[in-house]
């Protein structure tokens, strides 16, 4: 028989507030993106100040004392131009190519036109993108006058722009310094791939000279740039704040947040008085009551971030301080779960409040997530951290003969006479993420 009836139950249950997952998110915001977000937040809510860092501007009226520079309106011998510490576009290739065009005299304007539309179909790394019966049936002018423009752009600097493959490349820089042999040109048109694997004695037998010519020959043509319209390509420059800064003190390291980078919040007092002065305005006064409160909220979080930063970074200075005192080689295994352990944060606050972050150390600028490094084996039972490991495969190959190259696995053997077992397969890997080639293309002759 089924019975129907009412009862009370009491559970608990984990509620993803919006106050927590803003604190979330403002944890694992890098410096850059933390800024961002508070302008963004500042503009939506009227309560919020923020007093930013000026980096600009900073310590001007104080620097004069210091400098003798003034910062004022006035116009004297010693005036600084704020516009002067602007930095000027990077020249594009197109413009590069454009000036050069314009000193060539005595061309139509049919060939001026001609040129401008092959330099406008250049990609970045300098290459042309058409080719001659395209761009002659665009223009509507015979292919012969298209490839005598090219001819004309080819000549321009950098040497090889306008190429319309690698081989051609090559060929025009050897072209341009003189250094065009034939022995240099047969590799380039037919030994390109053998070039790259380091096939010297392959190239000896087929081209009928010495290892030692075509090794010189190789070097000479390694020389040349594969991309010379690289060094126009507008990359954005990606500055790094560092979070955290560790100074060395009589009695050790101290962790200090940085807050050059982050913006300091705090709450207008005006908006504080108008609630005070409007007491018939309910509309009003909730409305400024709802933005204090997200403002109260975000300076909590703030805080909190700053606390948990702190807590992590003082944990992992404390945990590889044989790193900070003897650089590379006291850098210990470390997980994410240790430091967990160490602070009493949970493993997924660790794991965000590393991410994205940079610590400013007597040693260096490095990455938080630097600190954290899978173990190895050594003999005598200790660990040791994988950064040492590839900071020792790198001596190894720098100090070998270059004649007889070590292999990975003559690497490994010799790792485990110091007492750090890896497999081949483990030093091929670090290898190969240091951009290291292998043997065979590092042997010289």
């Amino acid at each position: 028989m089924i019975r129907f009836g009412l009862k009370q139950e009491q559970t608990l249950k984990l509620t993803m507030t919006p106050e927590l997952r803003q604190a979330i998110q403002i944890l694992q915001y890098s410096s850059a993106d933390l800024m961002s977000y508070l302008r963004e937040q500042a503009n939506e809510n009227p309560v919020i100040d923020l007093k930013e860092y000026d980096l600009s501007m900073s310590g001007a009226s104080s620097g004069q004392e210091r400098t003798g520079i003034d910062y004022s309106n006035s116009k004297s011998a010693n005036s600084v131009d704020l516009l002067d510490w602007i930095a000027e576009p990077a020249e594009t290739l197109y413009k590069h190519l454009q000036a050069q065009l314009g000193l060539v005299r005595g061309l139509t304007g049919i060939r001026r036109k001609t040129a401008l539309y092959l330099i406008g179909n250049l990609d970045e790394k300098g290459y042309l993108e058409t080719d001659a019966p395209e761009a002659a049936r665009v223009l509507g002018i015979p292919a012969q006058e298209v490839l005598d423009t090219l001819a004309l752009i080819q000549s321009f600097e950098p040497a090889g722009v306008a190429a319309r493959s690698l081989e051609e490349c090559l060929l025009l820089q050897l072209r341009r310094s003189g250094q065009d042999d034939p022995l240099a040109v047969a590799i380039v048109q037919r030994h390109l791939n053998e070039l790259a694997c380091n096939r010297l004695q392959k190239m000896s037998d087929t081209l009928g000279a010495s290892v030692a010519v075509i090794q010189d020959t190789a070097d000479k043509i390694r020389r040349l740039n594969p991309s010379p319209g690289a060094a126009f390509a507008l990359n954005e420059q990606q500055y790094i704040v560092a979070d955290l800064t560790v100074e060395q003190t009589d009695s050790g390291y101290a962790v200090r947040l940085s807050d050059i980078g982050a913006p300091q919040v705090a709450v207008n007092p005006h908006y504080r008085q108008m609630l005070r002065n409007l007491p018939q305005q309910e509309e009003t006064r909730q409305f400024i009551h709802d933005k204090y409160t997200t403002a109260n909220w975000l300076m909590k979080s703030l805080e909190q971030r700053r606390q948990t930063l702190t807590r992590v970074a003082e944990a992992i200075v404390d945990m590889q301080r044989d790193f900070f005192d003897e650089g590379i080689h006291g850098l210990k295994p470390l997980t994410q779960k240790e430091i967990a352990e160490k602070t009493g944060l949970h493993e997924s606050t660790v794991s965000r409040a590393v991410s994205n972050k940079y610590m400013q150390t007597p040693r260096g600028l490095f990455e938080l997530k630097y600190f954290f490094t899978s173990a190895l084996a050594s003999a005598d039972g200790e660990s040791a951290s994988s950064e040492s490991a590839k900071r020792r495969i790198k001596q190894l190959i720098d100090d070998e003969d270059k004649r007889k190259p070590l292999a990975d696995q003559t690497i490994a053997e010799l790792l485990a006479r110091e007492g750090l077992e890896i497999s081949r397969r483990t030093v091929a890997k670090y290898r190969e993420e240091m951009r290291i080639p292998s043997s065979a293309k590092r042997k010289r002759f």
